[in-house]
């Protein structure tokens, strides 16, 4: 039996391209990682995350949403919603599996998919928010604001703006409420300089959570966590592998 399917499907029918990183032998703990809007698998932090987990024991799944990266799907399909079902696909797929005790790490806009989750997903034991975004309208009004549909989102031409994604962020607004709801040890992990997400955020975050989530800021680094990498998992690794080894499978 392999450790993860080798295909993993969501609800439509898409396949989700994805990376499986064993830990140690015997291990059950699990993290799965997930990348932000327009982007993929296989960002250089996301690659030296992975890696690091390895290291310390812990296998990690590092996937693409559909529409993204080499998953299948259309990206003007994309909206968080449909990303919060790839993921729900992905645990009940492990489910079928293997005992896994799960963690799940989300950078940027894949962290509200987190959220979102977790908020009513018990079956993610752990949270880790990378560069996090709260006010999710804040975000697509500040960078997509003057974009028509069908434009490219951040200047990348395989990624065009839709009105499906435009109402699904409008109808959510934030994920503020939900992190009040959130109930897994949890982590923000933030740069002071992030020129896409604010800072503020993080701080909002975990006020929302009732400053159960915990926030270690990244002095001087930018959304892509450029100065604040080793720091990122130093940080990250070692609080995993101790909050994922604390569950009974």
């Amino acid at each position: 039996m392999t450790a993860v399917p080798t295909t993993l499907r969501n609800r439509r029918g898409e396949r989700l391209d994805h990376v499986f990183t064993p830990g140690r032998e015997g291990g059950r703990e699990l993290v799965i990682v997930a990348h932000g809007v327009t982007s993929s698998h296989d960002r250089p932090y996301l690659v030296a995350l992975c890696d690091a987990l390895a290291s310390a024991g812990l296998a990690s799944l590092r996937f693409s949403f559909a529409g993204n990266g080499r998953s299948e799907g259309r990206f003007e399909d994309c909206t968080i919603s449909k990303e919060v079902e790839d993921l729900g696909s992905i645990l009940d797929a492990l489910d079928a599996r293997e005992s896994w005790t799960v963690g799940y790490a989300g950078h940027s806009m894949g962290s509200a998919v987190g959220v979102l989750r977790a908020a009513a997903d018990e079956r993610l034991r752990a949270l880790i928010s990378l560069a996090g975004m709260a006010r999710v309208q804040g975000f697509v009004e500040r960078h997509f604001g003057g974009l028509a549909a069908g434009d490219p989102m951040l200047g990348r031409e395989r990624c065009p703006l839709s009105q499906a994604f435009l109402d699904d962020a409008r109808a959510i607004d934030t994920v503020l409420p939900q992190a009040a709801a959130v109930g897994a040890p949890w982590m923000l992990v933030h740069g002071t300089a992030d020129e896409l997400v604010p800072f503020r955020d993080a701080l909002d975050t975990r006020e929302a959570s009732g400053d159960r989530a915990e926030l270690v800021p990244l002095e001087g680094a930018d959304h892509r966590f450029d100065g604040g990498l080793p720091q990122l998992l130093e940080t990250v690794v070692p609080w995993l592998a101790r909050t994922l080894a604390g569950y009974d499978v």
